[in-house]
């Protein structure tokens, strides 16, 4: 099944015209079966196979078992119709239980809308849209599943609860004991390439699209403490601003700006923090390392190389999305919205935490390239170098969690050394970062790369990833290189040398995991299906060393 094909699902018609006064979806809970088929809903095609399930179920008593067999389109309709009224509010929603990962799932409400995110497994997750009726018309409503990365012809999703809910005003705003916060979007010419998402961790807290050309609306959000990611898309890859009209958006508290822009190109990603932003290692829902309950259930009460051997069970299967995907992902996500906040690329070989940066590197258009000197191009710099496993080997080659944006002249002087302290420095870079002979306390001689204090815990984090993501084939790489050979000591469980294992346990615990981090660990799991547990659960680095 070819990347892209579509496989269309639930896409709600032929409602008797005793619904047609209604918006109410017909049988939206799949409570009412006839001859094995939920009432109200017709089965067009036989790309799929529905029943009635009662063992995953979100309200009532039973759920709708969906069986996609088919990567054919035209194959795989289910359908219904509902009655809107012009000028009145609409919120569709429906859940959705991914079991394998294979596909994602999109909601129709008079259109395409929202995604369901295909990495959330074995939970129910809900797909809303906001929608205001332009006309009194009849419009589908339903579902439409897309393959992604994995999907093997045969793929079991549940689905449960659709709920409309309308509004012939804007309802008044409810009171708030947390954080009140505001977006206030003002669209181009071509709005229906807008989009946007909030997520608190990697849990969606909010979206929106399908707004009018050249309009300004305002959203409200009551959000708890927390770490937070907003998103805004634009489906054409030229932003809302400035070559077909105006557009802007910003969210905030109160007075205090938490994110706004207005020209990008397909999204630009913003993360802020509300409270104190202790959530737990970084407990925001969903799939979150403070959810012991959930995505790291079977590590709980574990610990030494049992718990390093259960995240390795939980993480070892993500889904690969290649090298190339790696540039897409730094547009995306690797941006400075922290330090400057100037949306450039956040490199961890020039950035200045603390001062204006000497380098400054344009998404997309400043990516490696040729470069003579600091600041010519920005490349993919393994932080566990590649020739240490092998070369171009996947899924390795290109693992976000330890593929960082980095000058390219500064990567090109890292080389393939090992990440040290260094006592006599050969080069430094425009932050700090130095190339040099090993300090004498370090227990190691030789040449070593020393970054800046307020990364190396990230890149110390991004070992002990590796050192439990690859335990089933680590210990083969030790010979690869004479310095795969000085960090590596042929175990899968130790994994690293003594000098190294002290040296990251510094640096974790003296650069602690912070929301920069814990942003990229919800961005890396998004982009490829796993997440970094020292990340989310800074405790393991102890617990197992």
């Amino acid at each position: 099944m070819k990347h892209g094909n579509i496989t269309k699902l639930l896409a709600l018609s032929a409602l008797s015209s005793a619904f047609m006064a209604s918006a109410d979806v017909a049988n939206g809970g799949f409570e009412t079966w006839s001859n094995g088929v939920p009432s109200n809903w017709s089965i067009i095609d036989s790309g799929i196979n529905v029943t009635s399930t009662t063992q995953i179920v979100k309200a009532g008593q039973t759920a709708a078992k969906v069986t996609v067999n088919t990567g054919t389109q035209g194959d795989t309709d289910f359908l219904q119709d509902i009655a809107v009224e012009a000028g009145k509010s609409y919120t569709f929603s429906t859940w959705v239980y991914h079991t394998e990962g294979g596909i994602k799932a999109r909601l129709i409400a008079d259109g395409y809308q929202n995604y369901s995110d295909p990495f959330t497994l074995n939970q129910w997750q809900q797909i809303s849209f906001n929608y205001t009726a332009s006309a009194s018309k009849t419009i589908q409503i339903g579902l439409r599943f897309y393959d992604v990365s994995g999907f093997d012809g045969s793929e079991v999703v549940y689905v449960d609860d659709f709920q409309p809910s309308e509004t012939s005003t804007t309802p008044p705003p409810q009171s708030c004991s947390a954080h009140n916060v505001a977006l206030t979007l003002t669209t181009d010419s071509y709005a229906s390439e807008t989009s946007w998402t909030l997520k608190a961790g990697s849990t969606q807290v909010a979206s929106g699209n399908g707004y009018n050309n050249n309009a300004t609306v305002t959203e409200n959000f009551c959000l708890n403490d927390g770490d937070y990611t907003f998103t805004i898309f634009d489906a054409y890859g030229d932003g809302i601003c400035c070559s077909y009209g105006n557009g802007n958006y910003a969210l905030k508290e109160g007075s205090t700006e938490l994110a706004s822009g207005s020209s990008f190109t397909s999204q630009q990603s913003h993360n802020f923090t509300l409270g104190s932003g202790d959530t737990g290692g970084g407990d925001t829902g969903g799939n979150n390392g403070g959810d012991t309950t959930g995505y790291y259930a079977s590590a709980q009460g574990l610990n030494g190389f049992a718990l390093k051997t259960a995240l390795y069970n939980i993480i070892n299967n993500h889904q690969n999305q290649g090298y190339s995907a790696i540039w897409n992902f730094y547009d995306q996500y690797e941006r400075d919205t922290y330090f400057e906040k100037d949306n450039s690329i956040l490199d961890r070989y020039s950035e200045k935490p603390s001062g204006a940066d000497s380098i400054h590197f344009t998404a997309v258009t400043d990516q490696c390239g040729t470069y003579s000197t600091e600041g010519g191009c920005y490349n993919r710099e393994h932080s566990f170098p590649k020739s240490w496993f092998g070369g171009t080997v996947e899924p390795m080659h290109s693992d976000v969690h330890h593929i960082f944006a980095t000058d390219g002249y500064v990567n090109s002087k890292r080389s393939n050394y090992p990440y040290g302290e260094v006592a006599s420095a050969s080069y430094v870079s425009s932050n700090g970062s130095k190339l040099g002979s090993a300090s004498t306390s370090l227990g190691y001689t030789g040449t070593v790369f020393e970054p800046i204090d307020a990364f190396k815990g990230d890149f110390a984090r991004a070992y002990f990833y590796m050192a439990t993501r690859y335990q089933n084939v680590i210990s083969t790489w030790e010979k690869n290189t004479t310095y795969s050979d000085a960090v590596l000591n042929g175990t899968s469980d130790v994994v690293f040398e003594p000098w190294v294992i002290n040296m990251l346990k510094r640096w974790h615990q003296n650069d602690p995991v912070d929301a920069i981090e814990r942003a990229r660990n919800d961005a890396a799991f998004n982009h490829q299906g796993n997440r970094n547990p020292y990340v989310d659960h800074p405790e393991y680095v102890e617990a197992i060393w």
